[in-house]
């Protein structure tokens, strides 16, 4: 068998099968110390920065190890291009014999019985999702795995999916007529077969948590797990260790309730009345928090005066639905399934308005239609780390974005992994030469009215020096939109021909390809820019980074781990949030320069940058860019690049 350095030199089999690959010591030096650890069932924590090629880094001992091996990405996105590209290439550069398998959550798979019932209902809103039901229906006779993301004629967030997808609470499992065509156990059934298994991690958590999304069998099995973007597991664990219940939820039960008794118990008129009425209180207990969007503290829940009493009503109409449903639960197996759901929410309704103070803070999220009650641990540290035990394996954490100053100590307190072996891999880029980090002078402190005004003003000679291929990175959703605003007025003023793109205006990737094919376009984005994007060449030769991304204090979660911290003598801000604020800007920066070629400014607005202590711990995690305060310097860069163009 080929040594790791013979299969990544000029002249082995990466570079005879794959077009454009170059050899790079890191990317060597990481498979070597990944597959050490697969060889020593032991953890290893990997940051490799841009341009690293961690991917083939893991993939290659991974293909090699002769186990099991299950790989978590970070996004279904990721997860689909790892599974349809980036390993089929290497397996097929290597002549492995090793059979691969993607495993999604259910929610991904279309359900013939709820397809079924919903075609027979009929009951869409509007004339497009009754369309969207009939491609639907045509994809899945005609689709071997009943994916989603390869119906490519119906939009991921059409509303149709949640009609004709199962949750947890609403299969049937081996009680459904359409068991034997289920897309759901066919995936399972191919992951349970194959040596090397994609999923993301939130499936990951979801059946490490909830044993249902046929993970619970895969682990046994498994020698080596893979976290790809590891980065984003402390955020994920915290979401899975805790509970939640939802009004969306009790929703969903009054629908298919409903439409469980249209068929099997016409006669029940009580069904019909009682799912309406607990739908009606469902929908009150939401508008007991008010109109807006938000998150809540316990705290602040309670001092709604119409919160208590609406929550208590919920429960109470919940817990007599419930009865009704038992004396139906014989005629079906959907009816059955319907009176278990309806006990198991009673249950975390009253759960969730029992909670002590054991480590876990109580908050609620309001959308635009529902309301999430939650209970979340504020460590999540031992929880992980008993989920680690049992079966010896590896466990590999990688990502572009972990160390902070190149220290894992952060992230390893967060999953109480303790001082496992680590290892650092800089990128590959001439940081030097290919890209200006750009503090602007004079910025207002990033709390003061009219701050996005001035990021603004600051930014938009930048933006007229490349030519645009800009993004605009926000820390809010407010100060995305007056962004946008802002730079449609200068654009019109000053009459540059600039195209103006905005997150939310289309899908993230339909976006992305507009940017990309553009390329003079500006982008303004919050949250779901700031990773797992990747533009090349000229078409982004500028990111402008509005402020420190801080988690907000008033977080609910956040406010309660500070004060838990204060209360153990600890610095919160130093130890946690700092932490965390420098892995994100990491993630941003990120974006700028993603090959060889690749040139660009980092600007990022904050004054505290400059002015605050901790301001060098953030810059001095970023990439070894020059340094700029003058924007003569910035008009120079594009000025000097056009040039050598």
């Amino acid at each position: 068998m080929s040594s790791l350095p013979e299969i990544f030199s000029p002249d082995g089999p990466l570079a005879q099968g794959i077009s454009g690959y170059r050899v790079r010591d890191q990317q060597v030096e990481m498979a070597e110390r990944i597959a050490a650890a697969i060889n020593s069932c032991s953890v290893f924590i990997a940051e490799a920065g841009t341009g690293t090629g961690k991917t083939f880094a893991y993939l290659v001992p991974a293909l090699r190890s002769g186990g099991k091996v299950i790989v978590s990405t970070g996004t279904k996105t990721l997860q689909d291009q790892l599974f349809n590209k980036d390993l089929p290439m290497v397996r097929d550069a290597l002549k492995a014999p090793v059979k691969i398998a993607l495993l999604k959550g259910r929610a991904n798979y279309v359900c013939p019985y709820h397809l079924e019932r919903s075609l027979a209902d009929g009951r869409f809103l509007t004339r497009e999702d009754a369309a969207d039901a009939r491609r639907i229906s045509v994809f899945a006779k005609v689709t071997h795995t009943g994916d989603k993301a390869e119906c490519l004629e119906v939009s991921e967030n059409s509303p149709v999916w949640n009609h004709v997808t199962s949750t947890r609470e609403n299969c049937l499992g081996q009680d459904c007529p359409d068991y034997k065509d289920c897309f759901v156990m066919l995936a399972r059934r191919e992951a349970m077969a194959a040596d090397l298994v994609v999923v993301n991690h939130h499936l990951f958590f979801a059946d490490v948590m909830l044993r249902d999304e046929g993970m619970a069998e895969l682990l046994p099995a498994c020698n080596t797990v893979i976290f790809d973007e590891a980065h984003q597991l402390p955020e994920v664990a915290t979401l899975f260790f805790g509970d939640t219940v939802s009004t969306a939820q009790i929703l969903d039960l009054a629908r298919d309730a409903r439409s469980e008794g249209l068929t099997n118990a016409r006669d029940c008129l009580e069904l019909q009345s009682g799912a309406r009425e607990m739908e009606k209180i469902a929908k009150d207990l939401r508008l007991a928090v008010g109109l807006d969007a938000g998150r809540f503290s316990y705290g602040q829940l309670l001092e709604k005066p119409e919160f208590a009493p609406a929550l208590k009503e919920l429960e109470e109409e919940v817990t007599k639905f419930a009865a009704i449903l038992e004396t139906q639960a014989e005629r079906a197996e959907g009816l059955e399934k319907c009176w278990q759901r309806a006990v198991e929410l009673v249950q975390r309704l009253g759960q969730w308005q029992k909670v002590s103070d054991d480590g876990y803070v109580r908050w609620a999220e309001a959308f635009t239609h529902s309301l999430q009650l939650n209970s979340t641990p504020l460590d999540v540290a031992e929880i992980f780390r008993k989920q680690m035990g049992g079966h010896p394996r590896a466990w590999i954490f990688t990502s572009a974005t972990l160390a902070v100053q190149g220290k894992f100590h952060h992230y390893c307190a967060e999953l109480g992994l303790g001082e496992p072996e680590s290892a650092c891999w800089q990128s590959p880029f001439d940081y030097g030469r290919q890209a200006l980090l750009y503090a602007p002078l004079g910025m207002p402190e990033p709390n003061s009215y009219g701050y996005t005004d001035a990021v603004v003003d600051a930014a938009f000679p930048a933006v007229v020096a490349a030519g645009g291929g800009a993004f605009f990175l926000c820390t809010s959703l407010r100060a995305m939109r007056r962004t946008h605003e802002l730079i449609k007025a200068r654009l019109e003023d000053e009459g540059h021909d600039m195209p103006l793109l905005m997150q939310g205006e289309g899908s993230k990737n339909d976006l992305l390809q507009r940017f990309r094919h553009l390329g003079n376009a500006i982008l303004v984005g919050s949250q779901s820019f700031w990773e797992g994007v990747d533009v090349r060449g000229e078409a982004l030769s500028l990111v402008v980074i509005d402020k420190i991304p801080f988690a907000p204090p008033d977080d609910p979660v956040l406010s309660a781990r500070i004060e838990q911290m204060r209360q153990q003598g600890r610095n919160a801000f130093m130890e946690y949030q700092l932490p965390r604020a420098v892995i994100n800007v990491k993630q941003g920066a990120g974006r700028l320069i993603r090959d060889e070629t690749d040139t660009g400014v980092l600007m990022i607005c904050d004054p505290r940058l400059l002015s605050k202590p901790y301001g060098r711990r953030v810059w001095q995690s970023l990439p070894p860019m020059k340094r700029t305060k003058e924007l003569s310097e910035v008009i120079n860069f594009f000025a000097s690049r056009n040039r050598d163009v």
